[in-house]
């Protein structure tokens, strides 16, 4: 029978009600952070929301799925339970959305591949899965694989930190207006923000500039590296697991050399602790960002699915 709750437009003013369902999270992909499904919030991707009972669900919609005028479901979330795929089943056909999207493997391998393909098809989304590194990898960037990392951080040491032009400060009320004045700056150039040019850093550059304004409200963390007086990079951190972390937010001066390699070891090491994974979030189909997250290493991929159901009569 159809559902005649209606689903709620996601707000900031939602994390403190939401949040007891994500304390116990143990879906490893980055989109199921309350914070970052706050912030990437918009009216090109927006999300939604419906309390049932001990759930919550969770509908998604816009570019982030390829297909804008295409609503899924994310897994629903409980405080103290897991969604078998017979109940995943009963909850599409009652609001009537025949899709799951950004379903984590280790919900597959929970539940058993049979058990989910009787009800469901699964198709691997390979542009959302999530990179995850072992944070003390990316502390200590040991071995041959981390020199040129090394090299690039050692130089920008010497010319900066050694020299007293360099320091890293946590972000705060104090310096949060300096960081989105870099933000800006750093969006302006090449006009790399435009929503109709680069929709996906347009999405990307909201969500920064949220996760910045309400950092102490969303329980976010972050750092930034100020140079000759001016903030010229900054990360931004938020719980996922028990032993993940997610680094939402990583932009720097491409100008200053060295300076981003200073500032990911420098998040690692500042904004980790206590965690032993670093969730670096997926690269979205793009070339470019793949490649950056591979040269770090991942020691695990996440890989993301969408599950639809087999049987679609009376939706």
């Amino acid at each position: 029978m159809m559902s005649s709750k209606s689903f709620k437009r996601l707000s900031l003013a939602d994390f403190p009600r939401l949040k007891p369902f994500f304390e116990s999270l143990r879906f490893p992909l980055a989109i199921y952070s309350l914070p970052s499904l706050i912030a990437w919030n918009s009216e090109a991707n927006p999300t939604y929301y419906l309390l049932e009972e001990d759930l919550l669900l969770l509908k998604m919609g816009g570019m982030l799925l390829r297909e804008p005028e295409r609503d899924c479901l994310l897994l629903p979330l409980s405080p103290a339970r897991d969604v078998t795929p017979p109940e995943l089943e009963d909850i599409a056909r009652r609001h009537c959305i025949p899709t799951l999207c950004f379903v984590p493997e280790n919900y597959v391998d929970h539940f058993g591949a049979s058990t989910v393909f009787d009800r469901f098809s699964l198709t691997e989304q390979p542009d959302y899965s999530d990179y995850v590194y072992r944070t003390t990898d990316l502390v200590e960037l040991r071995g041959n694989r981390y020199r040129s990392k090394r090299n690039h951080i050692s130089k920008f040491r010497k010319m900066y930190v050694e020299t007293g032009r360099a320091a890293v400060e946590a972000l705060s009320a104090a310096n949060i207006p300096d960081a989105l004045i870099f933000l800006e700056r750093w969006c302006a150039e090449n006009n790399r923000c435009h929503p109709e040019e680069n929709p996906n850093l347009a999405l990307e550059s909201q969500a920064s500039r949220i996760l910045l304004e309400y950092l102490e409200f969303l329980e976010a963390q972050g750092i930034a590296v100020r140079i000759d007086g001016e903030i010229l990079a900054f990360g931004i951190a938020t719980t996922l697991t028990g032993s993940m972390k997610i680094l939402n937010v990583e932009k720097a001066d491409a100008h200053v050399r060295g300076l981003y390699q200073f500032l990911d070891q420098e998040c690692a090491r500042h904004l980790f602790g206590g965690v032993e994974f670093i969730n670096k979030e997926s690269d979205m189909g793009v070339p470019g960002l793949a490649s950056s997250k591979k040269s770090y290493d991942p020691v695990k991929l996440i890989r993301s699915y969408e599950m639809s159901l087999r049987n679609r009569a009376g939706i």
